[in-house]
């Protein structure tokens, strides 16, 4: 379903903050590389939907990187040729010790997760695996979390790498194109998760980045956009 335009922590412990509520709070839990590292919640997340659905019903957590790749999240990642990574889960697991500290003690009533990463695979050229990557990352989030009714935001690729920087032409790039397709698919194939189009956020010369701080004003505009639908539809 598509928006249009518009250290390591005990598991136990969280699991069993994190049984469904009919009443609690609702948590978001946003991550990725640069794009989500240079997002700012504080001022371009938080307000909005503590507006939408009260501060006091509402937890944010964040925890980005740039440069990243999905391997650093997700734990069993491996390449099309059987390759693993060293450090695969070394930022889900600070990422999750985060979002410990914020919910100790509280009741969650929904969880929506927020991604924004891509650019890494594209660039090692691994757009084979993203798709099972992203889903071995939501069955390790469900798992861990104790939860099968998550909420996924998916703030898509943008076509920066599909245009040449010297003369905007655009030009083929199958890695950078296969991983908008991957993070298209994942978000259509549940009722939970949407995609967000980033590709008027990036400004004329279509920068890796997204514009600051407007492209990124409007991309959290977006997210809180889908974040309430998702929740209230819950």
């Amino acid at each position: 379903m598509k928006i249009f335009l518009l250290p390591i922590f005990t598991i136990v412990s969280l699991c069993g903050l994190l049984k469904a509520e009919e009443s609690g709070k609702h948590l978001f839990i946003l991550s990725g590389q640069s794009n989500m590292a240079r997002f700012k919640p504080a001022l371009w997340f938080t307000p909005g939907i503590n507006e939408a659905l009260g501060a006091d019903n509402v937890i944010v957590t964040f925890h980005a990187q740039g440069g990243q790749p999905i391997s650093k999240w997700y734990k069993e990642w491996k390449s099309g040729k059987g390759e693993t990574d060293p450090g695969a889960g070394k930022i889900y697991d600070a990422m999750m010790g985060a979002t410990q500290t914020k919910i100790d003690g509280e009741k969650i009533r929904t969880i929506t997760f927020i991604w924004m990463q891509g650019e890494a695979d594209s660039k090692a050229q691994n757009s084979d695996v993203y798709l099972a990557s992203l889903n071995g990352l939501k069955k390790q989030l469900e798992q861990d979390l104790k939860r099968t009714d998550l909420n996924f935001i998916i703030g898509r690729l943008s076509d920066s790498g599909l245009y040449r920087r010297r003369d905007k032409k655009r030009i083929e790039n199958p890695h950078w194109e296969r991983i908008r397709k991957a993070q298209q698919a994942f978000a259509d194939a549940s009722q939970r998760a949407v995609w967000i189009d980033t590709d008027d956020l990036n400004g004329e010369k279509n920068a890796l980045h997204l514009i600051k701080p407007e492209g990124y004003e409007t991309l959290g505009k977006r997210y809180v956009k889908a974040a309430v639908e998702l929740v209230k539809a819950k």
